[in-house]
């Protein structure tokens, strides 16, 4: 009876033992986060938006096929010429446009601000995780970037493995080699930034040959064409219809290889760079995400793919990033990880400053008290089709009060009050009739949607209910400025 008692209390234990062994192996892992940040991707540069782009990206495909497209996804906008700061801002700090902290041309490298440790690399270290980014240095966050436990920021847009885009991926792999040398189990967040595809556009010499692009120097002469380099953009024009409202522009008259020159060979050159570019972020991508699953942690990691913000690049007549057509409002955007359904494609009306609340509760973080954005996880869980019913959008990087749009189902408004009031124009576009935004200039015929509809009597009542609703979001969101035609916003 002795031995029984023993051989039954021993399995008893060992059945105790056993089971705590598979509950805790089955314990939901935290999840791991790579974001991807490009700078300087319109999203109609990718076949994912534009069926006819001739750029190629399978990782970026693959990760469309397992992952979720969101179709409306934006930056708030800029208060600067150079985007990409306040973009970076919103998307470390998820705070709207005009309640940002100051700017890197204000913060001084050794500054502080009490927003700095509310955001991303902070969140996550507090949290448990190991914090790593590369990216650029410069038009960014230094205090939420030094946040991060370890940091491989340099600008990179050269055209060899180490001025260009595989420097960057090569900091990430050499992360995750020593995490998987030193057997580590916690969590990580990685801020995959790249350089490129940001002007100079100094492409690989094998991908600016498959675009038939060549990197142009010499500013008295314009480049050959090329069979092999991309289309016109659909709604190119060789000039903008009026002054876009922010004189001596950069990125409108300064730009390496196209400087104020709108010409075919020129703007065909400059996107076959620009897709050269994209094709290596694409590649390097790739090298990033082998490594993942070789480490069996790509199962348990969301992959989150954007842009700062689109660009021109010949649309409209314009080429850099100043300004609110869809172009360069909307930014690409895929998101694939653990529960989100494979091959899904959304509406979203998300903006940027909405990924650090997603981030948090995908981990199941607190989400600061500090944070304006909203989580879009009942998106990837396919509990909704949106987060919003209304965007909002600002340039006010040149003269004041600048460009303002607003967007609400398949209608959208921009304002233009520029040039100390010599510009002051209102368009009006149908995007389900009209995603082009194509003007008059344009010259389409046939159908009456194919332009700016501002002007057109038959839509004063969609005009005007359009105009409330851009100074309603105006009011909402605290902009400073008053257009023109605006009732004087009282604080």
């Amino acid at each position: 009876m002795d031995i029984r008692k023993r051989i039954r209390t021993f399995l008893l234990v060992f059945g105790c033992l056993l089971l705590f062994s598979v509950c805790k192996a089955q314990e939901k892992k935290r999840p791991n986060f790579l974001f991807v940040l490009i700078d300087d991707q319109s999203p109609f540069d990718l076949k994912l938006y534009d069926r006819t782009s001739i750029l190629e990206t399978p990782t970026i495909d693959k990760l469309a096929e397992q992952g979720m497209v969101f179709e409306s996804v934006r930056h708030m906008g800029s208060m600067n010429g150079a985007v990409c700061t306040p973009s970076r801002h919103m998307i470390m700090t998820g705070r709207t446009l005009w309640h940002l902290p100051p700017s890197a041309e204000f913060q001084q490298q050794t500054g502080f601000h009490p927003l700095d440790t509310m955001t991303i690399g902070a969140i996550f270290n507090r949290a448990g995780y190991s914090t790593m980014r590369t990216c650029k240095e410069g038009n960014s966050y230094p205090g939420a970037n030094r946040q991060f436990t370890v940091v491989k920021d340099k600008t990179k847009r050269g055209g060899t493995e180490e001025s260009g885009s595989a420097w960057h991926a090569e900091q990430v792999l050499t992360y995750l080699g020593e995490r998987e040398q030193a057997d580590k189990k916690d969590p990580f967040f990685i801020y995959f930034g790249f350089s490129h595809p940001h002007d100079p556009r100094n492409g690989t010499p094998d991908l600016l040959d498959k675009y038939g692009a060549i990197n142009h120097k010499d500013e008295e002469t314009i480049p050959p064409a090329n069979p092999r380099q991309p289309a016109l953009p659909a709604n190119y024009l060789p000039a903008h219809p009026f002054h876009h409202g922010h004189p001596d522009l950069r990125d409108e008259t300064r730009v390496s290889g196209v400087w104020e020159r709108r010409d075919e060979n020129t703007v065909r050159n400059e996107l076959g760079r620009d897709f050269a570019c994209s094709e290596n972020i694409d590649t390097q991508l790739d090298r990033v995400l082998q490594k993942l699953e070789a480490m069996g942690e790509l199962e348990n990691t969301y992959i989150i793919y954007t842009s700062d913000h689109g660009m021109a690049m010949g649309r409209h007549g314009l080429v850099g990033k100043q300004n609110l057509y869809e172009h360069t409002w909307r930014v690409p955007f895929i998101v694939k990880g653990p529960g989100i359904k494979p091959g899904t494609r959304v509406e979203g009306n998300i903006y940027l400053l909405d990924l650090l609340p997603t981030f948090c509760e995908l981990a199941g973080i607190k989400t600061p008290e500090t944070v304006q954005g909203e989580s879009f996880v009942p998106v990837l869980k396919g509990e909704k089709q949106t987060i919003r019913e209304v965007q909002y959008g600002v340039y006010n990087g040149g003269t004041k009060p600048g460009i303002r749009t607003v967007k609400k189902g398949d209608w959208k408004l921009i304002k233009y009050d520029v040039m100390d009031g010599a510009v002051r124009e209102t368009q009006l576009f149908n995007l389900a009739q009209n995603p082009n935004e194509y003007l008059a200039e344009h010259k389409k015929s046939g159908n009456e949607m194919l332009t700016d509809l501002a002007e057109n009597p038959k839509y004063a009542a969609k005009l005007r209910e359009m105009e409330a609703l851009l100074l309603e979001q105006m009011k909402l969101h605290d902009d400073p400025y008053t257009l023109w035609d605006q009732p004087r916003v009282s604080k």
